[in-house]
This record gives C-alpha cells, sequence and structure tokens, in this order.
C-alpha cells in the first residue's frame, strides 16, 4: 500500500472551507481532471495522459472524522481510498489535509505506470485542490 498525504493551512473560515470541499463536482474539476461526473455518491473521473484515458468510478464514504472520503470501486487500482480532514490552526485559520492510500492493480496498469508515478500525480491533483481552497482565504 503506498500513501500520498498533503497539508495546508488556509486562513479560511471552516464553514467556507467545509462548503467547498463537500461541493464535490467543483472541487474534483480543480484537481484538473478531464471529466468529473457526480450523481447520488458516485464520482466518475476521466484523465486523459498521453494516448491513454484513464477512467475511476468512486464511491462517496460517510466518516465521522472527514469532511470528504472516498474510495474506487471501478477503475486501475486494486485498491484507493482518499479521505481529506479540517482540523482547526488556531489564528493561522484551518489546517486541511488529504490522504490518499492505494495499491495497484498490475494486471491492469503493468509498465505504464508504477506507484511513483502516480503518487507525483496523485500530488500534483492534491495541491491544485489546494490551491483552489486557498483563493477562498479571507
Amino acid at each position: 500500500m503506498e500513501t500520498v498525504s498533503v497539508s495546508r493551512t488556509i486562513a479560511a473560515p471552516e464553514s467556507t472551507l467545509r462548503d467547498a470541499i463537500t461541493d464535490v463536482e467543483p472541487f474534483m474539476r480543480t484537481a484538473g481532471f478531464d471529466e468529473v461526473v457526480v450523481e447520488g455518491d458516485e464520482i466518475r473521473l476521466t484523465n486523459r495522459v498521453g494516448i491513454a484515458e484513464l477512467q475511476l468510478t468512486l464511491g462517496l464514504l460517510d466518516l465521522d472524522d472527514a469532511v470528504l472520503a472516498y474510495e474506487q470501486r471501478e477503475g486501475m487500482f486494486e485498491s484507493m481510498r482518499t479521505v481529506y480532514r479540517l482540523e482547526d490552526a488556531g489564528e493561522a485559520g484551518v489546517r486541511v489535509t488529504a490522504t490518499t492510500d492505494f495499491a495497484l492493480d498490475v494486471s491492469l496498469v503493468g509498465d505504464l505506470l508504477d506507484a511513483t508515478v502516480v503518487a507525483r500525480q496523485r500530488r500534483r491533483e492534491l495541491d491544485a485542490q489546494f490551491d483552489s481552497l486557498e483563493s477562498l482565504e479571507e
């Protein structure tokens, strides 16, 4: 199992950040995915990488300590779960943390992608989402 975790303190009210993150479709678009479709508790993502088109179907999870959580239902991973949490950072604002745990399905991915490439891409996606959250600062 591989883990990618990104944290950032953002000087915006917690309610503003919570609202932005839980508005799932626009929030997922800020990660740079080519297509995002949200229907009920399902998220479908498409990302074009070179000549390849990667598709993931995610299911939203209801976790007590998370503002947003989802896991793969269908896609290239053996397993994949991402959890976003908010924590009061005092006068500095709110600490936003996103953690993705994943295991690659080698039979689907093979030599095209390895864990290092996936982790690097995932970090870019999370950073892009956090950049969008920073635009909400007071």
